[in-house]
C-alpha cells in the first residue's frame, strides 16, 4: 500500500471516530493454495459424479461419500442448496404425514441442525395441521448453505462450484464427463452418475427421452419491502414470473431479468425500501425423465406401494396457473411412495436421476418436486450409485434389500417398514 493511500485511510478513520461512527471490524481466513489451478485443464477420477449440489444433490453426495466411495459434486452457481438457498424457499417440506414423520435420514439430519444452531423450532409431527404449509419447518437459508458444506467435507466430497458438462461419453465399464467453468477444463472419470440438475440436463446430453410442456408453471422471485428478512423466522415476498424456464442459460436469464424488472417497478411504485432479493428465479418445473417406471396422478393420489419404493413422498397436488394455485389435498391416511426405477432414465446403465426431474406425469410432479422429497430421493440415489460402484454393476442390479439396509443405517425411512 502507498503512503498516501495508507495516509488517506487513517485521516478516514479518524474522521468518522471524531464523528462517532465506527468502522466494522474485520477478521480474517486464508485459503488453502492448490500448486495445480493455475492449470486449465484437471483430469480426476471417482466412483461417483453427482451433477447438481441443490436440494437432492448435496443428499446424494453425502450419501454416497458416508457409503464409502469417493464423491465429486459439481454445481454451476456459487452454494448448495439450490431452490431453498438460491431460490429463497427456505420452507421445506414435507417431513410428516397424519401425525407421523415419514421422510427422515441425511435431509431431516441437515434440516435439523440448520434449526438448531439459528435457536429455531421444529413443528410438532404428533399433531396434524388444518393446513399443510402448517408443519412446513423454517431454514436460516444462509446457515443451510455453509452446513450442507461442512457435511459434504466430513463425509470425504470434492466440491467444483461454477464448472457444469458439456459432454457425457461411455467408456468401458463407466463415464467420461467434460466439463468446463471459468478458466477450468475438467474430465472427470467414474463409475456412476447422478443427475441432480432439476431438469435432466445429463440425460438430456446423453440424447435420453425427457418429457416436458409447452406451458411451464411460473416460478417465483422472492424478495422483501419495507421490512427486514428475519431468515428462519418469517416468509419472503413472492412474484410470480409466467413463463419462467429453466431449460437453458438463455430462458433463464429472461426469467431473471424479468423478475429484477417487475420487483424494482414495486420499488418505485410503493415506495418502500428493498430489504432482501434472491439471486435468481425459483423454478417449479422444466423437464422430466421417462424413467423404467412412470409415477401417474393416480400411483401418487392413491398412495400405491411400489415393490421397489425406496423412500416416501407427502404433498398436496399442487400445479401452479396464471390464475394461481388450488392444492388438492391427499384423502385422509394416503402416503404416496418413490419407486427405484422411476429414478433410473429408460434403457440407461450407471445413471440415475434425483429430485423434481423424477420420473412422473405433470399432476404427480407438483406433489413430488418439494424439497422433503427431493431430499428422500437423492439420498436413495446416492446410496444406490455407491452401492453400484462398489458392486461393479449398475443400479438396477443392486439387490434392493442392500439398498434399503445401506439407507435405513443412515436414519432413512423405508416405505412399507412398520
Amino acid at each position: 500500500m502507498n503512503s498516501s493511500r495508507r495516509n488517506f485511510i487513517q485521516n478516514s478513520v479518524m474522521g468518522t471516530a471524531g464523528l462517532g461512527l465506527g468502522i466494522a471490524s474485520t477478521t480474517e481466513v486464508s485459503a488453502s493454495t492448490l500448486p495445480e489451478a493455475v492449470a486449465p485443464e484437471t483430469t480426476v477420477d471417482v466412483d461417483v459424479l453427482v451433477v447438481g449440489g441443490g436440494t437432492a444433490g448435496t443428499i446424494a453426495a453425502i450419501q454416497a461419500g458416508r457409503a464409502g466411495v469417493s464423491v465429486l459434486l459439481m454445481e454451476r452457481n456459487s452454494q448448495l442448496g439450490g431452490t431453498m438457498t438460491t431460490g429463497g424457499v427456505a420452507f421445506p417440506g414435507l417431513f410428516d404425514a397424519w401425525g407421523k414423520q415419514i421422510i427422515a435420514g441425511i435431509g431431516w439430519e441437515l434440516v435439523k441442525e440448520c434449526v438448531a444452531l439459528d435457536e429455531g423450532q421444529l413443528p410438532d409431527f404428533a399433531k396434524v395441521p388444518q393446513r399443510h404449509w402448517q408443519n412446513q419447518v423454517y431454514i436460516n437459508q444462509f446457515l443451510y448453505a455453509i452446513l450442507a458444506e461442512e457435511k459434504c467435507t466430513a463425509a470425504g466430497v470434492e466440491i467444483a462450484y461454477y464448472e457444469f458438462p458439456q459432454a457425457v461419453t461411455k467408456i468401458g465399464d463407466g463415464w467420461q464427463v467434460d466439463c468446463v467453468g471459468f478458466g477450468t477444463r475438467r474430465r472427470v472419470r467414474c463409475k456412476q452418475v447422478v443427475d441432480c440438475t432439476g431438469g435432466a440436463e445429463v440425460v438430456g446430453l446423453l440424447g435420453l427421452p425427457r418429457l416436458s410442456e409447452q406451458e411451464r408453471q411460473p416460478g417465483s422471485f422472492l424478495f422483501m419491502l419495507g421490512e427486514a428478512h428475519e431468515p428462519g423466522r418469517n416468509q419472503i415476498h413472492r412474484l410470480y414470473v409466467h413463463g419462467a424456464d429453466s431449460t437453458n442459460s438463455r430462458t433463464a436469464t429472461v426469467a431473471n431479468l424479468t423478475g429484477r424488472k417487475a420487483i424494482l417497478n414495486k420499488v418505485r411504485q410503493e415506495q418502500k425500501r428493498l430489504m432482501h432479493l434472491q439471486p435468481e428465479t425459483g423454478f417449479r418445473e422444466s423437464y422430466r425423465i421417462e424413467g423404467e417406471t412412470l409415477i401417474t396422478v393416480q400411483d401418487y393420489t392413491s398412495g400405491r406401494l411400489f415393490d421397489d419404493a425406496i423412500c416416501y413422498a407427502f404433498y398436496p397436488v399442487d400445479l401452479h396457473t396464471k390464475s394461481g394455485v388450488k392444492p388438492q389435498a391427499l384423502k385422509p391416511g394416503t402416503v404416496p411412495t418413490i419407486p427405484l426405477r422411476a429414478l433410473v432414465p429408460k434403457g440407461s446403465r450407471d445413471l440415475l436421476v434425483a429430485g423434481r426431474c423424477v420420473s412422473s406425469d405433470r399432476l404427480a410432479n407438483s406433489g413430488l418436486r418439494v424439497q422433503a422429497s427431493c431430499m428422500g430421493m437423492g439420498q436413495a440415489a446416492g446410496g444406490t450409485a455407491a452401492l453400484a460402484a462398489k458392486l461393479g454393476t449398475t443400479p438396477l442390479e443392486v439387490p434392493l434389500r442392500q439398498i434399503h439396509e445401506l439407507l435405513r443405517s443412515h436414519d432413512a425411512i423405508i416405505p412399507g417398514d412398520a
